[in-house]
């Protein structure tokens, strides 16, 4: 600590005070610069990892597989 700051200045300490808060849990993360560049908000970088989620998810989604013949068209 800093010998301008004297512990009668920083005033009372209180035992627990953001424990409720902690207990919550916290999902902080650090984007890099060049990242954080591309996202000026935390609404942009949510909306951003929204789309790529269902991107994902159609991509990883079960279709069903090719038996190796075509289908047959049928005559108009």
């Amino acid at each position: 600590m800093r010998k301008e700051y004297t512990r009668e200045v920083l005033g009372k300490g209180v035992r627990g005070k953001y424990l409720a808060e902690y207990r919550k849990g916290t999902n902080l993360v650090l984007l890099s610069p060049d990242v954080a560049a591309a996202f000026p908000t935390s609404e942009a970088v949510n909306d951003a990892l929204r789309s790529l989620i269902k991107v994902a998810e159609r991509s990883t989604r079960i279709t069903t597989r090719s038996n190796g013949r075509g289908k047959k068209r049928r005559a108009v």
